[in-house]
């Protein structure tokens, strides 16, 4: 059974499509390791290559394997994958490098070209901050430059930096990784492949059809390529939203099967009618009946039947789905004779199949024979680096290509952790197309959520974050454009109770959460944070917050 559990690049590292196989050239760590400091325009171009963890040394390239079975490099060691910054947005995203490998100890980030992070921002000072590396982590210390510093929206003086952390420096905005940066390195925010030529980079654009992301999507991308002209049946898992049916009809395309994609929607078909829709009847098979009726499994003979929300589907029915899946055959309400069928199955859910079948509501056998290859899609607020792109698509989606992203437009968005993920993006930009009369989204069209959240963005006097030992309230000096504080309000009230302080150990933060019923924003109102550090917190603990919903 071959499985492919996305979770982002962090103490171990990303993972390969399957364990044992050798990466494809597009999923691989790029061969050129791109140095901090180094313009696009003085490297060399060239396709990444890939190195078996044999050869591993003090100046091996990370291979595949060693991003899911190492351990993350420092300055006090080698081996294993680069702690670094991937770029989330910038104006001119153009003139950056996608990511920011952190090879040394001690690093300036500015504008001076001489900086170990080179950022070309008006914005930026020569000599802007210092990224550097000290009792086993990294560390980030504001220089004192006359537009400031801020992380996860706070004017920081000096902070323990965490995974995902997003950092602000000028008009750029980046995110911090613990390991596997070199990962990120050829995949621009605007889906260029660098390395590649235009053409090369269309032809995979055109080779991934409805999917559309950077290195972590395009990853989970080559791993389902590479099953799709198997038979083997695939459970696609995540949040809601991240895009499992999109994946589950690329899967279908890929494939080449000659019939239809079926969708079903487990959780919205009741149970006392899901047998006779997946199934079909027979006539005079119960009252009304006047006719046969073929189920959803006959609609998809001879191609894919996608079972989305299959942890909803009833025990009863999970029943005769084995017997689908083991003998080919259904028996539709009302039959006295199996009927044949031949369809690939996949399956979606965002529920925990396991302790589903530790409660007795999923049968063990039937996720035996569902689960021989699975993926996890991982959160929006995970893959931010993708926001620009997929804002570019779905523009071009709903016939408003020529639309302007601004940067107060696209900070909201990267401020935002997005809990239903691309649909809610997806969302948020059909609104802003509705509302625009004009040749860009701006921050007036952004959705109430997003403009309330902001309004706490670079507020004086605001708590530090987890890991901080000091915030600046914002500097005398803001840039002459919307663009650092953007053009939001800010807001000076004290809110209306003290918020808890420090870090919370797991037992309380579960407490929280069981408080809360699962309602990850009420949990960070309860600490003064913003939904992203709780879930830092509970990816520290290994909580899932279904537990608690």
């Amino acid at each position: 059974m071959g499985t492919d559990d996305q979770n982002p690049p962090g103490p171990g590292g990303a993972g390969t499509g399957s364990p044992g196989e050798e990466p494809r050239p597009e999923m691989a760590s790029t061969a050129q390791a791109i140095s901090v400091g180094t313009p696009p325009s003085a490297r060399t171009a060239g396709p990444a290559s890939v190195q078996g963890p044999t050869s591993a040394g003090p100046n091996a390239l990370t291979t595949a394997t060693m991003q899911v079975y190492g351990t993350p490099a420092s300055p006090e060691t080698q081996r294993g994958t680069r702690a670094g910054l991937v770029l989330l947005y910038a104006p001119s995203y153009t003139q950056f490098s996608p990511a920011y490998l952190l090879h040394e100890r001690d690093l300036i980030i500015g504008r001076d070209p001489a900086s170990g992070i080179c950022i070309p921002e008006a914005a930026v000072s020569r000599q802007h901050a210092r990224i550097h590396y000290r009792d086993g982590q990294w560390m980030l210390t504001d220089l004192g430059g006359r537009n400031g510093t801020l992380v996860d929206g706070e004017f920081v003086s000096e902070v323990v930096l965490e995974h995902l952390h997003e950092i602000r420096v000028g008009d750029a905005i980046f995110k911090f990784v613990q390991s596997g940066a070199e990962s990120y390195a050829r995949y621009r925010i605007d889906s260029t492949i660098l390395g590649a030529s235009p053409a090369e980079t269309a032809a995979h654009r055109a080779t991934r059809g409805r999917i559309v992301g950077g290195y972590q999507i395009d990853r989970l991308a080559s791993a389902l390529e590479r099953v799709a002209k198997t038979e083997i049946s695939v459970v696609l898992l995540g949040e809601s939203g991240t895009g499992k049916e999109v994946f589950a009809q690329q899967l279908h395309d890929w494939g080449g099967r000659k019939g239809a994609f079926q969708p079903v929607n487990c959780a919205a078909i009741p149970a006392t009618l899901l047998e006779s829709e997946l199934f079909g009847y027979k006539r005079g098979a119960f009252s009304g009946a006047d006719r046969d009726k073929p189920g959803l499994v006959r609609a998809a003979d001879g191609g894919t039947l996608f079972l989305d929300e299959i942890g909803d589907m009833p025990v009863d029915a999970q029943a005769k789905l084995l017997r689908v899946l083991q003998s080919k055959e259904i028996v539709p309400v009302g039959a006295h004779a199996p009927e044949r069928v031949d369809v690939r199955v996949v399956c979606a859910t965002h529920r925990d199949l396991s302790k589903l079948q530790a409660e007795g509501k999923f049968r063990g056998d039937l996720f035996a024979r569902l689960n021989e290859y699975s993926l996890r899609l991982p959160p929006l607020r995970e893959r931010k680096e993708d926001i620009f792109m997929l804002c570019r698509a779905l523009l071009e989606r709903h016939g408003r290509a020529a639309l302007g992203l601004t940067f107060p437009f696209m900070t909201g968005l990267l401020h935002y952790d997005f809990p239903f993920n691309v649909r809610e993006l997806e969302a948020t930009v059909k609104r802003g197309i509705a509302l625009c009369d004009g040749a860009a989204l701006d921050a007036q069209h952004l959705p109430d959520e997003i403009k309330e959240l902001m309004k706490s963005y670079a507020q004086r006097g605001r708590k530090p974050s987890s890991g901080a030992i000091s915030i600046l309230p914002p500097p005398p000096h803001m840039p002459s454009s919307p663009g650092f504080a953007g053009s939001y309000p800010v807001s000076h009230a004290a809110s209306q109770s003290p918020p808890r302080t420090g870090v919370p150990s797991e037992e309380e933060l579960r407490s929280l959460l069981a408080q809360h019923k699962g309602n990850v924003a009420a949990v960070g109102r309860e600490f003064g944070k913003e939904r992203m550090q709780i879930h830092r917190w509970m990816k520290r603990y290994g909580i899932n917050v279904d537990e608690y919903r």
